[in-house]
């Protein structure tokens, strides 16, 4: 499911098509998370199609969950990916204009999204998930966000639920936001009410005026929330009875 949007040129915030760091360089970040605790992850990974699968690759066939930079190129050649040109004409072209003033602003909402989570649980009720994106638009050379990250970006407990994020990673990762969610939950909380404390951690720490974090967030009985800091975080819900699109409720309000 990650795959076709990784593949989508007009995503310019996932894979193939997403915006460069400050250096003119698009760099991947991803990770993937079984039901049995598994986990592999990419970060700074550039020149690969879908760093979900190799992500994939590194929890099924290594012994480690994190590779990042040229390691994680080198590891995805070795398992038969393709090295493609990521930039587009409109990201190259985006770019060229942002070079004008050159000026980093995490702007919250650039797209609908900015990262692409998806939990998934099966007909037998395991839980999985993963996460992809090419990260914060014009950032520096080399910065990792929240998305590879388990526990912040994404985070699977099979006994309990799971939960991803998006927005500002760095917010994010100070509050490891996906495994407090998954133990709220633990604790009793539902998913939607173990997304809001989340993004009201983040919240009640940072000044959080004009960024953008969202969670989502499902149980082991299916029952599934969303919750951001600003209005527009939308997530679509797909089941053999509905396929739907939500818009999450937020702190602050248009």
């Amino acid at each position: 499911a990650i795959m076709p949007v990784e593949a989508d040129p007009k995503d310019m915030s996932v894979g193939y098509g997403g915006r460069p760091d400050r250096e003119g360089v698009v760099t991947l970040d991803a990770c993937i998370m079984d039901s049995e605790g598994n986990a592999g992850s990419v970060t700074f990974l550039q020149d690969i199609m879908h760093p979900i699968s190799v992500a994939r690759k590194v929890m099924e066939e290594t012994p480690h969950v994190i590779l990042s930079g040229d390691g994680a190129k080198q590891f995805a050649l070795e398992q038969g990916f393709d090295s493609v040109d990521l930039f587009t004409d409109q990201s190259r072209k985006e770019f060229k204009q942002w070079l004008k003033e050159a000026k980093y602003r995490p702007v919250s909402n650039i797209e609908n999204h900015d990262t692409i989570g998806l939990l998934a649980l099966d007909k037998e009720g395991h839980l999985s998930g993963g996460c992809s994106t090419s990260g914060m638009a014009y950032k520096l050379h080399g910065r990792v966000g929240d998305s590879p990250i388990i526990g912040a970006g994404l985070f699977v407990d099979d006994e309990i639920g799971a939960a991803t994020a998006t927005g500002v990673g760095e917010m994010v990762l100070k509050t490891l936001g996906s495994f407090l969610i998954v133990e709220l939950m633990r604790s009793g909380k539902s998913p939607q009410e173990a997304c809001e404390i989340a993004v009201k951690r983040v919240i009640d720490k940072y000044d959080c005026k004009d960024i953008q974090v969202g969670y989502i967030a499902m149980n082991k009985k299916g029952e599934f929330g969303a919750y951001a800091i600003q209005a527009g975080f939308s997530y679509t819900v797909t089941s053999a009875k509905m396929n739907e699109i939500f818009k999450a409720k937020s702190f602050f309000t248009q």
